[in-house]
């Protein structure tokens, strides 16, 4: 018999005779395993399905039109650079898009926000809206819960929207969304309430005149009708918004231009030079800026999981250590007067400590493996559990796993070989 057949005979003989042992060294580096297997693919997988999570509570981007935009002709962002700005978020990650027109209404001659919008987009990217009924089609708009409850409407109820172009002929009227304050714009010239035009100006209190005199439209409650498909109650700014079609506000107006707000939910790892390449192409004539609560609460949320995963790691690796290594120095003990006898015989002290290392790395990798295998199949218990998907299985830290619990044995092993290999076999001996 050769020295290697030897030694491999010897090696699995001193693990079958204890068996015991050898179970709970395997244990050790199992549990060890599965956990460190289970936190790193969650590590891995949770941020990716963390930021999908955030995302679906609304945009992380918004988009703008610049001021010379504005106050020149107030035609808003146009469909052909909503769809560069969009080609320019998608190239850098997934992206989800909703586009906003916003519009100063009246309703019982009290003023009111109104947002012309494709509801299929908004639906899409603002999945914590909470809504009663059904989301705007033609004729029907939504409405959030701060008017419902003003006006006293609920679905089904009919409402009277009137429009004013001196209502929305400011520079400057500022209108509300989830995440952004965005200007108002319509046409230079004034429509009264029959269709025929007048020359219409703002005193210098402000308020809308006529041919000099204060306009007495200011009570006027005529305007066109829907019906209410919807109440969105979020407990933010949409609440005090309507929602209708951009057909049906474009109809209310006489007027068809473009959106003033562009949100964007864009999956872009790198979020401020998405921004920065968006603003530095100024022929756009658009500005992008981060919603800083939603990247924040992201950033924050991601970083907090990262740091608590190397902290339970940490624990997990010292315990990994103290359980093979406590294991190992009892089977040391057990085969002290072998490891004398060897030694009075003419083994080395290299192949007393090989054998026992070998030993140890069998124990770390039979432990991996099957801990690897364990701690995949928790990791893809919880997210399917937590994030309702699941995830695929990483080959290169299931490797990375076997390896590091096999290392991570023989390391622990290294205390009580050492102790082994200067066993003095004279004194064993003359102990027998």
């Amino acid at each position: 018999m050769t020295n290697t057949g030897m030694f491999f005979r010897m090696l699995f003989s001193a693990v079958f005779r204890r068996r015991s042992r050898a179970m709970m060294a395997v244990v050790a580096s199992l549990v060890g395993a599965a956990t460190l297997f289970c936190l790193a693919m969650i590590c891995i997988a949770v941020p990716q399905q963390m930021n999908e999570e955030m995302r679906a509570y609304g945009a992380n981007l918004i988009v703008t039109p610049t001021s010379s935009t504005t106050s020149a002709d107030k035609a808003g962002i146009d469909e052909a650079m909503v769809e560069h700005t969009t080609e320019m978020v998608a190239a850098k990650g997934s992206e989800k898009h909703a586009t906003y027109r916003y519009e100063n209404v009246r309703v019982n001659a009290a003023p009111y926000v109104m947002a012309g919008v494709d509801a299929a987009q908004v639906k899409n990217l603002n999945h914590h809206w909470v809504i009663d009924g059904s989301w705007p089609s033609d004729g029907k708009v939504l409405i959030g819960r701060d008017i419902a409850d003003a006006i006293g409407l609920k679905v089904g109820s009919r409402i009277t929207i009137g429009y004013r172009a001196s209502d929305n002929a400011s520079s400057s009227s500022s209108s509300s969304s989830s995440s952004a304050t965005s200007s108002s714009n319509d046409t230079n010239t004034d429509a009264d309430a029959n269709g025929s035009t007048s020359s219409q100006s703002q005193s210098s209190s402000g308020q809308p005149t006529q041919d000099g005199r204060v306009s007495s439209d200011i009570m006027d409650t005529s305007g066109t009708e829907f019906r209410v498909a919807g109440i969105v109650d979020t407990g933010g700014s949409e609440d005090s918004i309507i929602y209708a079609t951009n057909a049906d506000v474009n109809k209310l107006t006489g007027v068809t231009r473009g959106v003033d707000v562009i949100e964007y939910s864009a999956g872009a790892n790198d979020l401020n030079a998405l921004v920065q390449s968006i603003n530095d192409m100024t022929s756009m004539h658009v500005k992008a800026q981060q919603v800083t609560k939603i990247t924040a609460s992201d950033t924050r949320i991601i970083t907090m999981l990262q740091t608590l995963f190397w902290i339970v790691s940490l624990v997990v690796l010292v315990l990994t250590l103290v359980g093979v290594g406590t294991t190992i120095s009892s089977i040391v003990s057990q085969r002290r007067n072998e490891i004398g006898l060897r030694k009075a015989l003419g083994a080395s002290s290299v192949a007393i400590g090989t054998e026992f290392y070998v030993e140890s790395a069998m124990y770390g990798l039979i432990g991996g493996l099957v801990g690897t295998a364990i701690g995949y199949g928790l990791a893809q218990w919880l997210c399917v559990a937590v994030f309702e998907r699941s995830i695929g299985f990483n080959w290169w830290l299931g490797v990375a796993s076997v390896l590091l619990a096999a290392v991570v044995a023989v390391v622990a092993s290294i205390p009580p070989v050492h102790r082994a290999t200067r066993i003095d076999p004279a004194v064993v001996l003359r102990e027998e």
